[in-house]
């Protein structure tokens, strides 16, 4: 499959039009066409090493597994490598899905588009829909855990524990909230070169710091130094040591979503060196080194603290919510402050790395009139989505203070609704490439491989997670315990983000039909199109 980017064909005496659409904010694709096309963004700006960097930093392993390491541990107790590992193999074939996909059309667009290409109009709408609410919920949450951690990390360096209290302050908060969105908001914004220089310094801190507390809870385990040495053993590594169905279930549901963030390597496609091959690689490549910084970390916070119910044992209810904050001081000493200020980076990372992701796919679904034009404006100055950074920046404020002035309960449930929307997508994008690529299964063992058994066991693995999910969240002791009419709260949440997709979409439609009706992408498969490698 090569690796060439093609353009879209313009039929003679349609460029002048393509221009003018282009100048004027719209989305500069010939109509009845139905190729893809690029956007103006930066074309090259982004390598390898920029796209793992970009990718490690949404998903922000310090700030994720801080909040997740716990509740694994007591779901699944000392299989919690076992479950880690279990949760990176339907992301890795999702992203050999993904990878393929980008090859044969290297758009920023990527679920959406893709979708697009394989099912139709409607199908891949709601596809980038579920892309950008995934992405504007985690914005809003990923702002709301920096604050909690700057005042943490305010109050430890000025000795006053009383400042960590005034994330409380439903005033202050909002506030200093507002202002990292801002930030992140005009960083992303600049141009991707910006971003990705950012990036390096905040993601090579954090890895440092989070790589050398996992070698410090070794090295303390080897002298002997440890609180609770506990000998590591390879029944940690088994899945089938789990105590029964139900809790390998609920242990890679909570692992799977440590994952998620790495497709934002590919969204930066069109910005990056050799679009078509680049980013799948840096896709892969970032999910396999999350895996084994998890791993790492993982296995050495075991071996340092154990997994006893008291104390710093991993299976403390007491400290499951921010088990690497309780394990700081008894692994680094006077060093501790360390990890706040690594997951504080971590957290103010993703906030600005994950504004790429809905500001491309809507400045992509702006592009190709499945939103309205301005969403397809690039900024002339620094060529990145700017109408569609902002407003992603706007939605995800609106979407913060709203919920936490009406309840931080509703607020944190919205973050269940995560697993839900982003089951949704990524299976839904990995059964893309299936179809999408459904007359090459046979052409090679191969092809036979990355275009049909990857990506199909990946997204069927997804859609499983999806529909237990949504059964599991119709009980109101699921998250918060909020109900809504006997109904789970977090079910109630995913059911609205969904509707109101679909009614935004039809509100496009009687506005501007030409996407659904495909006269703007004409769904395809790989051997009928001329864009395919």
């Amino acid at each position: 499959m090569s690796a060439v980017v093609r353009r879209t064909p313009v039929p003679p005496g349609a460029a002048g039009t393509a221009g003018a659409s282009r100048a004027s904010g719209g989305a500069g694709v010939v109509a009845g066409t139905g190729f893809l096309s690029r956007k103006g963004l930066a074309e090259g700006s982004v390598g390898l090493l920029g796209g793992i960097v970009i990718g490690v930093s949404c998903i922000a392993p310090p700030y994720t597994l801080t909040g997740a390491l716990g509740p694994t541990v007591s779901a699944v107790g000392a299989q919690v490598p076992a479950i880690f590992l279990v949760g990176f193999i339907p992301m890795l074939l999702v992203a050999l899905g993904y990878r393929e996909l980008n090859a044969a059309m290297p758009d920023s667009g990527t679920s959406f588009t893709w979708s697009t290409r394989a099912f139709g109009p409607w199908v891949g709408w709601m596809n980038g829909w579920g892309l950008v609410v995934a992405t504007v919920v985690v914005l809003s949450n990923l702002a709301a855990v920096a604050v909690d951690f700057f005042y943490l990390l305010l109050s430890q360096v000025l000795g006053r524990p009383e400042v960590a209290g005034l994330t409380d302050n439903v005033g202050v908060n909002i506030v200093t909230c507002l202002v990292f969105i801002a930030l992140a908001t005009w960083i992303s914004y600049r141009d991707v070169q910006t971003t990705q220089r950012l990036q390096y310094w905040l993601v090579g801190f954090q890895l440092l710091v989070f790589l050398g507390f996992g070698a410090v809870t070794v090295v303390r385990y080897l002298n002997g130094t440890a609180v609770n040495p506990t000998v590591p053993r390879l029944s940690w590594f088994n899945p089938l040591e789990t105590e029964s169905l139900t809790t390998f279930v609920a242990g890679v549901s909570l692992s799977l979503f440590i994952y998620w963030g790495w497709d934002v390597s590919l969204t930066i496609n069109e910005e990056t060196k050799d679009s078509g091959a680049t980013p799948g690689r840096a896709a892969v490549l970032t999910v396999v080194t999350i895996v084994m910084v998890y791993l790492f970390v993982t296995v050495g916070s075991m071996m340092f603290a154990g997994l006893g119910e008291e104390g710093t044992g991993l299976g403390n209810p007491q400290i499951q919510d921010n088990v690497f904050f309780a394990l700081a001081r008894p692994v680094l000493g006077p060093f501790a402050i360390l990890i706040s200020m690594a997951v504080l980076t971590s957290s103010a990372a993703s906030l600005q790395s994950t504004f790429v992701s809905p500001a491309r796919t809507m400045l992509s679904m702006g592009h190709y009139r499945a939103l309205p034009a301005r969403f397809a404006r690039v900024s002339p100055r620094f060529l990145t989505p700017g109408h569609a950074t902002i407003v992603s920046a706007v939605c995800a404020s609106v979407f913060y203070v709203g919920l936490r002035l009406v309840s931080t309960t509703v607020l944190w449930d919205t973050v269940q609704t995560l697993g839900a929307m982003i089951a949704f997508y990524y299976g839904l994008t990995a059964w893309a490439a299936v179809w999408y690529f459904r007359r090459r299964w046979l052409r090679s063992v191969r092809d036979f491989l990355l275009t049909l058994v990857a990506p199909g066991a990946g997204g069927s693995v997804l859609f499983a997670l999806l529909a237990l999910t949504l059964r599991d969240s119709l009980d109101p002791s699921y998250g918060s315990g909020s109900e809504v009419f006997g109904v789970g709260l977090v079910f109630v949440l995913t059911v609205l983000l969904i509707v109101s997709g679909v009614v935004v979409m039809l509100l496009q439609y009687r506005r501007a039909p030409d996407f659904f009706r495909r006269e703007v992408i004409s769904p395809s498969c790989a051997e009928a199109d001329p864009q395919a490698g």
